[in-house]
């Protein structure tokens, strides 16, 4: 399944050009900060009223995209 990421908005002028929501000041190490200190869907939305559940999904699946790093070993090569 191919995911865009047409909510994730990287401005230079908003938040030093990192994550945000759609062009809001609303990052999405914001929102994932809120989610790993035990918020929920509801409760951040309701801090953040112009958030949408949508923003909230899109910034798990920016984080899951991110994270799925791979680290390979090179027999044989020295550094």
């Amino acid at each position: 399944m191919q995911r865009t990421f047409d909510r994730i908005t990287f401005n230079p002028q908003v938040m030093g050009g990192r994550a945000c929501l759609r062009g809001m000041r609303i990052t999405v190490s914001l929102v994932l900060s809120l989610i790993a200190n035990g918020l929920t869907t509801m409760e951040i939305l309701d801090e953040y009223p112009d958030l949408e559940p949508e923003d909230i999904k899109a910034s798990l699946l920016y984080a899951a995209f991110l994270a799925n790093e791979e680290v390979r070993s090179f027999v044989g090569m020295s550094a």
